[in-house]
């Protein structure tokens, strides 16, 4: 279980404290953009509530909710010798509230990798103390703390004096929202969603989860620093209306001094800036705990499909040619893979292992591993050394559980016992992150998406970027020549942009031989996985969406469109001033272009005080390098005079 130093639970720049019993914590960001009040409410029964709204520019967004977590330690009690303590009908019905006191921070840290190389924690922060006075000794603090892009809480229990141990039952947290909200929701992590009001989500649903308010205002409900807790999702209250309840997937047991994950209400005028400020997701997590990251290297990586000796080298060759420092084994390198008779340390007949790697490190492209949630829970702690040592650099875990309390900590441990060895990670199917990439860089990526594997169309990537990614990085998995692609070409390499992953697989179903010289295949090599900085141009869920992230002096801009044809631009005033650029432009063209995927290929001379125009197809998209022109670049190339593209 999760401990912490007094001290540590913000960045005090100078602490008041009240010893009169309170009614009211209030935080205001340090811009003054965000609010929350937290207080103790009766019941009409007369019982203690803690309740909390939040305010958006003056505006309420969070109208009088209730908070708190349900308890059920009367076995301990009994068990400790407490067996006269009072039982209320609720843990928090009793609870008081005692003092409060306010802390501001404002510093800044660099990320090993990330949307930007610059993050700043800049919060006004505050703690409600409450406690039992009914001899039992608990106590619970409410920490907040209020960012210009959003808000986050969480429960902390300081140690208890009988080190009674904690069950945690039931998390009574509520989002009482305007009425006429309506959410983008999915009902699992690798769901496609559906755009609902708040009172029709009748299941419960995945975080982070996206509110259009009637005003036009735009939230996002997620969390952050959730190694040691069980999955906690959303669902509509059948008691109040526009009002979403927390629902934890399973008990959490813990011992004094813990904290629950934070809850984040993030709250923008755009849907776009939502994405922006999903730093505050990282900074709510405790700074890196590797000493030596030397050895974490993002990039891109493409996975080999034959599993046999000649396919890899083949394969190694590709990516040595085409600027990808990483391929992946997948399932079946061991047999058998699903099961708990299967085993890890033994590779497949077909494949010299050995010979594969030596080659790849010849040429300057690392192993990867798919290994199953059976061979992990069965071997990991013998296979992880042994695959450090056979040169293997990093392990993508499969199927792996993740609800449960139980395996929240299995799975976030499998990630701190990879760091010992030196191996990178990549965690599939349903797990979705919450920051703890920034305490352990190596596990770069994850997917928790509904991705290129299951070919979803393209309105269903024109919503991912305001929904699952601001929950951070997703393996989205590019399937780049496979038949099945329900988008444009031109829409898949502004895929491998919109959605950010320090580890971005190319090419999922293909294989090198399906290359045929295609030009537009340079956006690949190109591509960077690591940026300095990040910004959505435009877009709306479910219509467009455009971004641009700067890697060097480079920018590189990815533009989405849906299902329909549509005409979108994208502006380029992010562009240093006074700076003439190369344009290489990557969007969907016809049988003109000569070649199967129909990318048409161009290159231009703009500046920022220009905006290129671009005729998307259905299903369509474009990517753009901008690179600076030098004084002895002495290629001639045409200036951009506003037509279409």
């Amino acid at each position: 279980m999760k401990h912490f130093v007094a001290g540590i639970m913000m960045c005090v720049a100078g602490v008041s404290m009240y010893a009169a019993a309170p009614e009211k914590l209030e935080v205001k960001s340090p811009g003054g953009t965000q609010q929350v009040e937290f207080y103790m409410s009766r019941s009409a029964s007369g019982a203690n509530v803690l309740c909390y709204q939040v305010y958006y520019k003056g505006e309420k967004v969070i109208g009088p909710s209730r908070a708190g977590l349900e308890l059920d330690n009367r076995v301990w009690e009994m068990a400790l010798g407490k067996r006269s303590l009072p039982q209320p009908d609720c843990w928090m019905d009793t609870m008081e509230a005692d003092s409060v006191s306010y802390g501001s921070c404002d510093e800044t840290w660099h990320p090993l990798y990330g949307e930007r190389g610059t993050v700043r924690d800049r919060h006004n922060s505050g703690t409600l103390y409450l406690s039992r006075k009914d001899g039992s000794g608990y106590r619970m603090n409410i920490e907040v703390r209020a960012y210009d892009e959003g808000i986050a809480f969480r429960y902390f229990f300081p140690e208890h004096p009988q080190a009674i141990f904690h069950k945690v039952v039931g998390d009574l947290t509520e989002y009482t929202l305007p009425e006429g909200t309506k959410a983008w929701a999915e009902q699992w992590a690798q769901a496609p969603f559906e755009h609902v009001d708040v009172n029709a989500l009748k299941q419960p649903v995945e975080r982070a989860l996206t509110l259009e308010l009637p005003g036009g205002t735009w939230m996002a409900l997620a969390d952050a620093d959730v190694d040691d807790w069980c999955l906690t999702k959303f669902l509509a209250s059948q008691e109040k209306p526009n009002t979403l309840t927390s629902v934890m997937y399973s008990p959490v047991d813990a011992v004094t001094y813990f904290a629950s994950p934070w809850k984040v209400i993030m709250v923008a005028d755009k849907p776009g800036e939502l994405l922006e400020h999903n730093d505050i997701i990282q900074n709510l997590n405790p700074p890196c705990e590797i000493a030596d990251v030397s050895w974490i290297k993002p990039g891109k990586i493409m996975r080999e499909t034959t599993l046999t000796t000649a396919g890899a080298m083949e394969t190694i060759d590709f990516c040595a040619a085409h600027k990808i420092p990483y391929m992946l084994f997948d399932w079946q390198w061991y047999m058998p893979c699903t099961s708990f008779d299967g085993d890890a340390t033994q590779v497949v007949s077909k494949l010299d292992l050995p010979k594969v790697i030596a080659y790849g490190k010849k040429k300057g492209v690392g192993v990867w591993l798919y290994v199953n949630q059976h061979a992990l829970q069965k071997q990991m702690r013998e296979l992880f050394p042994l695959l450090r040592k056979w040169g293997v650099v990093g392990v993508k875990s499969g199927f792996v559980q993740y609800a449960s309390h139980r395996w929240s900590v299995w799975l976030h441990d499998m990630v701190r016992y990879a760091a010992e060895n030196r191996l990178m990670i990549n965690i599939h199917d349903e797990f979705r992150p919450s920051g703890f990439s920034r305490t352990y860089p190596n596990l770069l990526t994850q997917e928790g998406i509904h991705g290129n594997e299951e070919f979803p169309d393209a309105t269903h990537n024109t919503i991912l970027p305001f929904t699952r990614m601001i929950n951070g990085a997703a393996d989205y998995t590019i399937c780049y020549y496979d038949k099945r692609l329900k988008t444009t070409h031109a829409h898949q390499l502004a895929a491998s942009l919109v959605f950010y992953s320090p580890l971005q697989t190319l090419f999922w179903y293909d294989k090198p031989s399906f290359y045929g010289g295609e030009p537009e295949i340079t956006w690949f090599e190109q591509l960077q996985t690591v940026f300095d900085d990040t910004k959505v141009l435009g877009g709306e869920p479910g219509k467009y969406v455009s971004i641009a992230r700067r890697s060097g002096k480079t920018w590189f801009v990815g533009l989405l469109g849906n299902n329909e044809a549509s005409s979108r631009q994208i502006d380029l005033s992010f562009l240093d001033e006074g700076q003439t650029y190369i344009a290489y432009v990557y969007a969907d063209g016809g049988e003109e272009t000569g070649t199967r995927t129909q990318v048409k290929c161009s290159e231009w001379l703009v500046d920022g005080k220009q905006a290129l125009r671009f005729a998307l197809k259905p299903r369509g998209g474009a990517a753009v390098r901008l690179v600076p022109v030098s004084d002895q670049d002495d290629r001639k190339v045409e200036s951009y005079q506003g037509q279409l593209l």
